[in-house]
């Protein structure tokens, strides 16, 4: 994940500060046109939907992680993944789902409207050291122990030195890239010395509660709400001198510890490695780990910007989010920069339609979902 299940926030936490859907289109790609939806998985004859899936390869890379990872995530989702399969190799015609066994369920989204929101994660790159030396002088710790009835420090007592260096497992040339690998969980540090690079998975936080950065900038009045993305957090740290820095991030009380590990690929929640943009975070509670998802997402432009145009995903719900809730999915975009890039603008809205094998076809897509009301929703739209 952010790379596992302990992703308490994403790059999209900074940005997805919409409740909901205004009352009328704007260029984030809201399109109420296909009517009001009364159920959170409405169970549709096909998707409304043109065009074919473009990562149909990835898709299938994505897979075959998922059954060479977790053989009972894949077993459970087998009969989908299959038809899922030979709808691919027979073109991807989202008006022959139900030839190939398929039922489509389309999501209300945040407005009842069909509109789900997508914001961007990625696994960031950052330049490190194993001592402090120059100008790499901002550590990256591992998880100090708690201990018994002891609080951990938070953000601004562990700036101020309040954690024992010898928890340090490298020190880095940009506080505002530490807090990013932070935000996103994990990430991958290049120490400069010639060996590959060493993934820094999530190894715990101090138990503070999370505030967005973001949002108090909005809050402030120094960054519009319009304007609001990673870049622009970047942009405002640039132009601001280290101390303002560091006091904008220690409003953030939480703090997340890594933990290195040699030739680690990035995984999800579900312990899966992620094929970008085939993988997705989701709220577990409405959508199970492994579940397919039929994605109409909105395009951008090297600036973020709403291109007006959409293509077809099929992507798997992998990963898990605490700023991700109900009718939103987090895509996983890659690793380096260009992948922080597009996730840094990613705070938009297109259309979604869970994927599941037919009664008779194979085993049911929700039978692990644990909300009732989720549950009955989903059986009425069924009938």
């Amino acid at each position: 994940m952010k790379g596992c299940w302990a992703k308490y926030a994403v790059t999209g936490a900074f940005i997805a500060l919409l409740a909901g859907c205004s009352s009328k289109p704007t260029d984030r790609g809201q399109q109420y046109i296909d009517g009001k939806l009364e159920q959170p998985l409405a169970l549709v004859n096909q998707p409304n939907a043109k065009g074919r899936p473009v990562n149909g390869k990835d898709f299938g890379d994505q897979v075959s992680e998922i059954k060479f990872a977790s053989l009972n995530l894949y077993a459970r989702n087998s009969s989908t993944y299959s038809a899922l399969e030979n709808w691919l190799i027979a073109g991807g015609d989202t008006r022959q789902l139900r030839q190939f066994g398929l039922d489509a369920y389309q999501m209300e989204g945040v407005d009842n409207y069909g509109n789900v929101q997508f914001t961007g994660y990625y696994t960031p790159v950052i330049q490190a050291r194993y001592t402090r030396q120059g100008e790499f002088q901002y550590p990256l710790y591992r998880m100090p122990p708690r201990g018994k009835g002891r609080k951990l420090p938070n953000r601004a007592q562990i700036y101020s030195g309040a954690l024992d260096e010898r928890y340090a497992v490298a020190y880095s040339n940009s506080l505002m890239d530490n807090f990013l690998m932070d935000v996103q969980g994990s990430g991958y540090v290049d120490y400069g010395d010639g060996r590959p690079l060493m993934f820094f998975g999530y190894g715990g936080k101090n138990g503070w509660s999370y505030r967005s950065i973001g949002k108090v900038l909005i809050d402030r009045g120094e960054v519009k709400r319009e304007d609001m993305s990673m870049q622009a957090i970047r942009k405002w740290a640039d132009e601001h001198s280290p101390q303002e820095v560091r006091e904008l991030l220690e409003t953030n009380d939480s703090f997340v510890f890594f933990k290195p590990e040699d030739f680690a690929p990035v995984r999800g929640a579900s312990a899966v490695p992620l094929i970008a943009k085939a993988a997705v975070a989701a709220d577990r509670s409405l959508i199970p780990p492994g579940t397919v998802l039929l994605a109409e997402v909105p395009l951008l432009d090297n600036n973020g910007k709403f291109t007006g145009k959409y293509e077809m995903r099929v992507m798997v719900a992998l990963d898990v989010g605490g700023a991700i809730k109900g009718q939103h999915f987090d895509i996983y975009q890659g690793i380096g920069p260009e992948a922080g890039h597009m996730a840094g603008f990613f705070n938009h809205y297109g259309r979604v339609w869970v994927l599941r094998a037919a009664p008779g076809a194979g085993t049911t897509l929700f039978s692990n979902v644990k909300d009732d009301h989720n549950s009955s929703m989903l059986m009425s739209a069924s009938r």
